[in-house]
């Protein structure tokens, strides 16, 4: 009991705290990462909030897992729906930078906060983003996981900018920062079941 509640919190804290990056890296207006370039488009073009389009790409792309077999879990669900709400609650709550500087730390904390609440999210156990699900579904099927993230974040990625999504120099810091932040993190974020005679 102890120890799904202590996953519990983790899982909550990693999603409200992804969605506080979100938040910082729209904000700072220097370029966000791959998806939240096609989130962002998508509210430009056909209005609703970028948070709104964070829950409803989520649950989409959460239909195709059903052809993929993949099963999600109570993380999963959790991701599509309060992402997307964090999201849009700290974009409310943050002042807007204006100076370069301001934008710019903006950014970075974007990048590191991101980087620990994936760690976060994905070391509590409790089932894979709707993404990660999508990505590791097709890369099940023989192919490499690197070239199904890379081809699906470039499609998102083109998609999002032919809409009006915001790529720039924060796009390229996140997608070079993302992956070595998550090697940091991830190992020591990962909660894992007691052996029996384990103490607490």
């Amino acid at each position: 009991m102890a120890l799904m509640a202590r996953r519990l919190v983790q899982l909550y804290t990693g999603l409200a705290l992804y969605g506080l990056g979100i938040a910082l890296q729209v904000s700072s207006g220097l370029g966000n990462d791959p998806w939240d370039v096609l989130h962002e488009g998508l509210s430009r073009r056909l209005g609703l909030s970028i948070g709104a389009w964070i829950i409803i790409a989520g649950a989409l792309v959460m239909l195709a897992w059903i052809p993929l077999r993949q099963r999600p879990g109570i993380g999963t669900i959790s991701n599509v729906v309060l992402i997307g709400v964090f999201a849009d609650l700290f974009l409310w709550l943050l002042p807007g930078p204006e100076a370069l500087a301001a934008r710019w730390a903006y950014l970075v904390a974007a990048v590191l906060v991101g980087g620990f609440a994936t760690g976060c999210y994905i070391g509590a156990g409790l089932g894979p983003g709707p993404r990660d699900g999508l990505m590791t579904g097709i890369a099940a099927r023989g192919h490499s996981i690197r070239a199904v993230r890379t081809a699906i974040e470039l499609t998102v990625l083109a998609v999002g900018w032919l809409l009006g999504g915001t790529v720039g120099v924060g796009t390229v810091l996140y997608a070079l920062a993302i992956g070595p932040l998550t090697h940091v993190f991830l190992p020591a974020l990962t909660i894992r079941p007691r052996t029996p005679g384990t103490a607490g």
